[in-house]
């Protein structure tokens, strides 16, 4: 066992006497996955990682650790793609996982709330509400190891934004533990509560630099009991908008998910998995994933899904169409969609750039941005996706089969995200769309924020957290 300095025996000994030995992780080999992001391209060093298991405890770790002047780095699923869940090299921080505070407390199938743990992960969370025969409509590809806590402090999208919202729409209450241990506390359900500032949406996406959400209330739906699902490919993404426009007008509310797929991003994610075949018998330069929903019949929606298909191959805007006729049809066509990160993040070498920008510029950024970075390295892979029925596209362009990961990164990796960036701001878009700043997009913000939005940020930042000890150098520039 490696033998703590005198400061980190000092911390290990307070935190033990919080939330006991066995929650306390101090060897080498079981703190290194705490302190490596996902993609494995942040990697720090902790004083240690402690697992509360109830607000009490991470109130109590709080005030000792503002006392001692401890820095403090929350953590949830620890899925994040920008480097904000895990420490710096320093080894002067605790990282605070929340995995233990994992109880779903209360559901209000009157109200359609749920109480929940921020260490709930959001797949438990949507099988608790579909045991009270309701919906959590957040939907993303981590939710088997995501939690309620990040997905709140990094406002968290997905796939069903277009429907239900961002998570920020999805939460009528938390409950946080400041940075000096204080507990503050609204977990009253209310859809109407016109006393004052909305407290709890400064800690939702503030990526744990004002507080530790510990709890929620999330806002639940009525179950969907059928969806019709279909695979559509169209020309370019100007077509993919005009179909947006036409499901919209035809579907109306039933219109649940409109994501964007290129082909580099398909064939990547077929390779990846291996025995799944395209739904559609040829391969097109953009498809579009439409899914609709309802608590009604199947039959009608079915219907509705062919109201919008037919015509559209009759004018040509749509090229060729696949409809699911299973469950295990559309569990396939959604896998194919949900795995394109993953087979990324495998694969190595790719540039994430989660953007977003009004839907009527998005086919001309994409347009544009595809230009500039192919011009950059002709060889380079346009892996494009995203939800494009709230503009957000993951523009995403990965190495060339010739040039390794780091090869291709170190090489074009600063200018491509440069150029997609500097475009986005150009349309009128943000440089993140769900994914967070964390630190990979922290500096970047001085090129794309005004001054006085940095300014407020930082006047936020040390009237809650003046020691600068909760989650320091994520979000915020240093100017």
């Amino acid at each position: 066992m490696q033998i703590p300095s005198p400061s980190a025996q000092h911390a290990l000994d307070a935190m033990r006497a919080i939330v006991g030995a066995s929650a306390c992780v101090i060897e080498p080999a079981e703190v290194a996955p705490y302190v490596i992001d996902y993609r494995k391209l942040y990697q720090g060093q902790a004083l240690l990682v402690v697992l509360p298991a109830s607000t009490s405890e991470v109130s109590r770790i709080m005030t000792w650790c503002h006392a001692n002047n401890v820095p403090v780095v929350p953590q949830g699923g620890n899925t994040s793609l920008m480097g904000g869940a895990v420490p710096d090299d320093s080894g002067t921080a605790v990282v605070l996982n929340l995995k233990r505070m994992n109880q779903v407390t209360e559901i209000d199938s009157v109200n359609d709330t749920m109480t929940v743990q921020a260490g709930v992960t959001l797949n438990a969370a949507r099988s608790a509400a579909e045991s009270a025969s309701r919906l959590f409509p957040l939907r993303i590809g981590s939710e088997g190891s995501c939690q309620i806590g990040g997905n709140l402090a990094t406002n968290a999208g997905g796939t069903a934004v277009l429907r239900y919202g961002n998570m920020r729409d999805l939460v009528l209450g938390i409950e946080a533990v400041l940075p000096d241990g204080r507990i503050f506390s609204s977990l009253k359900g209310l859809r109407k509560d016109n006393t004052g500032y909305d407290l709890k949406q400064l800690f939702i996406g503030s990526e744990g630099t004002l507080g530790i959400i510990t709890a929620a209330v999330l806002k639940l739906a009525p179950q969907q009991r059928s969806a019709s699902v279909a695979l559509v490919a169209v020309e370019n993404p100007a077509a993919a908008v005009q179909l947006l426009g036409e499901a919209k007008r035809v579907a109306g509310q039933t219109l649940t998910a409109f994501e964007l797929i290129s082909r580099p991003a398909l064939e990547l994610v077929l390779d990846y998995l291996g025995k799944v075949a395209s739904p559609l018998p040829a391969l097109h330069d953009w498809m579009v994933l439409i899914e609709l929903t309802s608590g009604g019949d199947e039959q009608p929606l079915n219907d509705t899904l062919l109201g919008i298909l037919e015509p559209a191959l009759e004018s040509g805007l749509v090229l060729d169409a696949a409809v699911a006729s299973s469950g295990a049809d559309a569990q396939t066509f959604w896998r194919i969609r949900e795995e394109i990160s993953d087979a990324q993040t495998r694969h190595g070498g790719s540039v994430r750039c989660d953007v977003s920008v009004p839907l009527s510029r998005i086919a001309t950024f994409i347009e544009a941005a595809s230009q500039r970075v192919l011009e950059l390295e002709p060889e380079v892979r346009m892996v494009i996706y995203g939800h494009m029925g709230d503009g957000n596209v993951h523009f995403n362009p990965l190495r060339p089969k010739n040039q390794s990961a780091a090869q291709f990164l170190a090489a074009h990796g600063k200018s491509i995200a440069e150029v997609v960036d500097d475009l986005a701001a150009e349309n009128k878009g943000s440089i993140s769309a769900e994914h967070g700043v964390g630190v990979a997009k922290r500096d970047a913000l001085l090129a794309y924020k005004a001054p006085v939005e940095i300014e407020l940020m930082w006047q936020i930042k040390q009237a809650l957290d003046p020691k600068n000890l909760l989650n320091p150098s994520k979000v915020l520039p240093l100017t």
